[in-house]
């Protein structure tokens, strides 16, 4: 029987980097060249349309029938000239990856013949089967009907000779049935209440949307090896693995030198990332082995998502060219680091203004404080909603892992914003609050000149910290859709602006100045948030009992962290805001348990699968020679020699019955603890059950199958090891 881990480990030997085919223009001049951006818009629209456009783009209004045929012939001129054949709408549905259903641009004519035709009414609305997308209860899975409608603030793009147009996905009874309809929701929401507090510094300000940067993690590893591990095929992780001898320990891999196969990959993403208007920058190796991330410019939250999305299509996409295959599970090897989605998240305004930078003068100090001290108050209010967010059965493994934050959600913000807050709270008026919020500190090293230290420094084990000019959300996972945790941010700080206001109002109504009742709103959330602000180390077990004396949650589960979706406060939260219906959310709370549930499911099967058809054969194979050997050994030997000389072997014999006993003996309790899980109706105590009588085998199984990795005849293993999947060839 061929041993399909050597066959893949000798593909891999001969998988050279592959030479990319690059454009002959600069970066510059191919950017956004299948994008249907503005430059395309004021070439191939009318004035009118354009003005019409741009208005719903920025202001949300309207665009009539007449314009959208004039839109949509442009778009149709447009995409003919790059020889696209077909058109879709692109969404997000609850899956958490993206959809599309691609209808041809041809339409029968008389005579046999066909043209090109592309209307407006194909362009604003499509209607793909609902029926087989999850929904979380909202609908019947024989009621079919769904309806994608057309999302003008995020511009069209060209994929392999289709034009894809981002909608949302809505059910036919109205029920968001995406991520991307409460993620533009909540961007609603959050300008219309930002704009009357930032007009308290400003009255020019029109528009304040939030901004996202988003640094995505992910590991390689050679398709041949992948193709030879089903755990990784089914599961995106690995479900056994005995530690390499070296991984990641020295830290060598961080920001080294990246691999000729690896940058050769790189190359030809950001090139495909380039053309479709995605503003990769940065590049680098990661912390662990065949780890690395990319990052982009900011970019307006909608549009940022929209293109992280994309980014996870490419990497695929991509990666198959390279005979790699992308790894984007939160957590596919044990012992080494995950991978993390950081959100880097603010609020611009459309006078160029980033509200979360400190200023240069006291009055923009003073709008900075206000910004940071309710985002503060936002985070405190709702931190059991934020770690629901970025709640999923991959990142419970990579949470508080000693490489990620931890399940309780905190906020840093450095020493001196901390020391200024607590300054302010001891001023008795807004006249003495301090200007300084920079510090120039020359740097006594030759060549070196003087350096302009942010106002804080960055602490890599805080979940949501604040590091300059914006909030960085660290806790969020690899392979999630970032519209969650933002549609939740944005919720949250919509909220907490509207609390701010009326408390505000009521004070000027009292009597006061209004920067004398804006200093002192501030002054009492500095009070009230206090808790939720933290500049040690999250990793510490010190910090886990600091934050329980505090009150704050640690749901280190999927199942008990999702409950803060359909808590009254939320469902109230999410109602007043127009975000999301009680409905909806209660659809989102019972997909998420599901989904976790069919996870963990998953894996258990892969599981027992692998332990009882693939590596206790193997093993048997192992001690069958062993034993033979022995029995050899015995007919030549005298038993005094023999005894001497056969101790290793009877030693392996033994230990090996041993673990093959209890992969045995718990494979079987786990698939009768999964059965005993399958018959709970009750979702929330069904995926309790498959956490606390299903999962808790994982460990004891694995334990055992990596012990007979380590004691098995390398030649044997079936399966290849985290020596050859860590490290290129």
């Amino acid at each position: 029987m061929p041993n399909f881990r050597f066959i893949a480990l000798e593909k891999t030997l001969y998988t050279p980097a592959v030479k990319v085919d690059y454009p002959s223009k600069k970066a510059s001049e191919y950017y956004g060249s299948m994008v249907f951006n503005q430059a395309i818009m004021r070439e191939y629209l009318t004035t009118e349309a354009y003005e019409v456009l741009q208005s719903a783009i920025q202001k949300g209004s309207r665009i009539e029938r007449k314009v959208t045929d004039q839109i949509a012939s442009a778009m149709k001129a447009w995409a003919l000239n790059k020889g696209v054949t077909h058109y879709t709408h692109w969404f997000h549905p609850l899956t958490g990856a993206t959809a599309e259903k691609h209808d041809s641009f041809i339409s029968p004519i008389e005579e046999g013949r066909a043209i090109e035709e592309f209307q407006g009414n194909s362009l604003i609305q499509q209607e793909p089967d609902a029926s087989s997308f999850p929904s979380g209860g909202i609908r019947n899975t024989f009621e079919a009907r769904g309806y994608t409608a057309w999302d003008p603030t995020s511009p069209a793009f060209i994929v392999e000779n289709t034009l894809c147009i981002p909608s949302i996905f809505v059910s036919y009874t109205g029920e968001s049935l995406d991520y991307k309809t409460p993620l533009l929701r909540s961007m609603k929401a959050l300008d219309d209440i930002a704009v009357e507090v930032v007009k308290y510094f400003n009255k020019n300000v029109k528009r304040v949307y939030p901004t996202l940067g988003w640094e995505q993690e992910y590991f390689l590893v050679d398709s041949a090896l992948q193709t030879a591990r089903p755990d990784l095929m089914l599961t995106g992780k690995t479900v056994f693995g005995h530690s390499s001898a070296k991984d990641q320990q020295l830290s060598d891999h961080y920001f080294g030198t990246i691999h000729d196969r690896a940058l050769a990959f790189m190359q030809e993403l950001e090139i495909e990332s380039h053309k479709l208007g995605i503003p990769l920058k940065t590049r680098h190796n990661e912390v662990a082995p065949s780890q690395f991330e990319c990052a982009p410019v900011f970019e307006e939250a909608n549009i940022a998502v929209d293109h992280n999305q994309l980014l996870m299509h490419l990497l695929d996409k991509v990666a198959r060219r390279h005979h790699f295959k992308v790894l984007l599970h939160e957590k596919p090897y044990a012992g080494v680091n995950g991978s993390g989605k950081h959100n880097n998240w603010s609020l611009a305004t459309d006078t160029g203004i980033n509200l979360l930078s400190p200023g240069k003068n006291s009055k923009d100090n003073f709008r900075f404080i206000t910004i940071l001290v309710n985002i503060l108050k936002a985070v405190h209010e709702n931190e059991e909603l934020i770690r629901a967010s970025i709640a999923s059965a991959g990142n419970d493994l990579r949470l508080g892992a000693n490489e990620a934050p931890p399940a309780i959600i905190s906020v840093f913000i450095g020493e001196q914003i901390t020391r200024t807050l607590h300054e302010i709270e001891k001023m008795p008026s807004i006249g003495e609050l301090n200007n300084n919020h920079k510090v120039e500190v020359t740097v006594n090293i030759p060549k070196i000149p003087e350096i302009l230290f942010d106002n804080t420094d960055r602490n890599r084990t805080s979940p949501f910290a604040f590091t300059g000019n914006k909030c960085e959300f660290r806790a969020v996972g690899s392979s999630a859709n970032t519209a969650k945790p933002m549609f939740v941010l944005n919720t949250i700080m919509a909220d907490q602006l509207r609390i701010f206001k009326a408390d505000v109002e009521k004070l000027i109504d009292g009597g006061l100045e209004k920067d004398d009742a804006i200093f002192d709103v501030v002054k009492r959330y500095i009070k009230e948030s206090k808790k939720i602000r933290f500049e040690g180390n999250s990793y510490g077990e010190e910090w886990v009992k600091e934050a329980k004396k505090r009150g704050l949650s640690n749901h280190k589960s999927t199942p008990e962290a999702l409950k803060a979706f359909v808590s009254k406060k939320t469902i109230d939260l999410f109602e007043r805001n127009q975000v999301m219906s009680r409905k909806e959310l209660e659809s989102r709370y019972e997909l998420k348990l599901e989904k976790y549930i069919k996870k963990v499911q998953i894996e258990a099967r892969v599981m027992g699968d692998l332990a009882i058809n693939h590596i206790l054969p193997t093993a048997i194979l192992y001690q069958n020679r062993l034993i033979e050997n022995t029995r050899g050994l015995k007919e030549v030997l005298d038993s005094k020699t023999f005894v001497k000389l056969s101790k290793n072997q009877l030693n392996a014999i033994k230990y090996i019955s041993e673990h093959i006993s209890s992969i045995k003996e718990q494979v079987e309790a786990m698939i009768d603890a999964r059965k005993k899980a399958n018959i709970i109706e009750d979702q929330y105590e069904k995926a309790v059950a498959y956490r606390d009588t299903v999962m808790v085998y994982f460990e004891g199984i694995r334990y055992h199958v990596d012990k007979l990795e380590f004691l098995v005849d390398d030649e044997l293993w079936p399966l290849p090891k985290y020596r050859e999947l860590l490290f290129m060839r």
